[in-house]
């Protein structure tokens, strides 16, 4: 790669740092400007252009970014699983640890999960299907392995997903002790949505 490919993509990534840095709990995506993003990346306005059509396509590659994210880490859980076991705490664990490394994105995600933008909405949603879709195959495998089978893989993994999206909006701001309750939680109500489903297979 050239010193020129190098420095812009330097330049790119230092626009979607810039534009992550100011996001809080208190202000979301749609407040930004693209001159104070370029400003905190340390760059004119008119070079944005040269990485970005807009200050929307800057978003919707930080929600590729944060939906590729969680599905690595969600991935090296697995390994994690194959070795420990305890499918659900290990889960879990892991996307506190994304939450803790990656909340700016978390929350992009979820204010534009819901937003008036339908770019970002259909970029989220496409982001969480292929998330359900892998834990659909977890899901199965798993029942597989321990011969207990499910009522529907599918709605089972929405629903996890749905709930792990809720708790982690919690999670965001909570303080350290609130996050360690919220995470007693959740394994809990995941293994309830689990332990039902494998009942009602059964009838």
């Amino acid at each position: 790669m050239s010193s020129r490919a190098e420095q812009k993509l330097r330049t790119r990534r230092a626009l979607m740092d810039a534009a992550l840095a100011q996001l809080s709990a208190d202000r979301g995506f749609g407040s930004l400007s693209l001159r104070e993003v370029a400003r905190e990346a340390g760059i004119a306005p008119t070079s944005f252009y040269r990485h970005f059509a807009e200050l929307d396509e800057l978003g919707l590659a930080l929600v590729d970014e944060g939906g590729v994210a969680l599905r690595q880490l969600m991935r090296q859980a697995r390994k994690r699983i194959a070795r420990d076991g305890s499918a659900i705490s290990t889960s879990v664990e892991t996307f506190m640890e994304y939450l803790g490394n990656n909340a700016n994105l978390f929350r992009l995600m979820l204010r534009e999960r819901t937003g008036v933008s339908k770019p970002f909405r259909t970029a989220i949603k496409a982001e969480i299907d292929h998330f359900v879709t892998e834990l659909v195959d977890d899901l199965k495998r798993f029942a597989d392995e321990q011969n207990k089978p499910l009522s529907d893989a599918r709605l089972v993994a929405e629903a996890m997903v749905t709930l792990v999206f809720n708790q982690g909006a919690e999670a965001l701001d909570a303080t350290p002790r609130e996050r360690e309750d919220l995470k007693t939680k959740l394994k809990t109500e995941l293994r309830m949505i689990l332990v039902g489903a494998q009942a009602l297979a059964k009838k």
